[in-house]
């Protein structure tokens, strides 16, 4: 038995005991939970970034210092993929409309998921709010922008660096550009 596994199995149950008083116990299951102690080490940091040094503090699940989500209440997402929350520089502005996430769908690094702009003629106001929608088994590529009333079906990839703002509903593709386009049907 290595240090590191000692170690792990003296920290582990005081982890788990801890969860339950920062965290919703719905976000503290799931394969990152279960097949793995990958969450474990998610809710101790946590503990930490959020509940003690105050990063997002309020929200009831592991989520990285680096991302931002404007309102908790309006994200939508399957526990397995609580890893998407771990992803640095990603912003999800829900304030006002919300944003759903396919169960097995991944989020690179700085994605932004937008569901109000600002008015053009006068920059202190937004435009109406629209419901983003990811579909099941897609993935986000990194410094992707997804804009808002924007549906994308079950396994779509976004490609990198991807501007979308029109929604590509049937799925199974690979999207990509600024602004995005059908590259090729999977």
């Amino acid at each position: 038995m290595t240090v590191r596994s000692i170690i792990i199995a003296m920290v582990l149950p005081l982890v788990k005991l801890l969860s339950v008083i920062f965290y919703d116990k719905k976000y503290l299951s799931g394969r990152w939970f279960s097949e793995s102690n990958q969450g474990w080490r998610w809710v101790l940091i946590g503990i930490w970034t959020q509940k003690i040094l105050g990063f997002n503090r309020d929200i009831p699940f592991p989520i990285s210092p680096f991302t931002k989500v404007t309102n908790y209440n309006n994200i939508h997402f399957h526990p397995d993929n609580i890893d998407n929350f771990q992803s640095p520089g990603c912003y999800l502005q829900c304030s006002r409309a919300h944003i759903y996430i396919g169960h097995g769908t991944y989020i690179a690094p700085n994605v932004g998921i937008i569901t109000a702009n600002h008015d053009p003629y006068n920059l202190d106001e937004h435009l109406d709010a629209k419901d983003v929608v990811i579909g099941e088994n897609c993935w986000i590529g990194m410094n992707s922008v997804i804009l808002p009333g924007v549906i994308i079906g079950n396994q779509t990839i976004v490609a990198a660096g991807s501007a979308v703002n029109k929604s590509f509903t049937n799925g199974k593709c690979i999207v990509g550009g600024v602004p995005a386009k059908l590259i090729k049907e999977l």
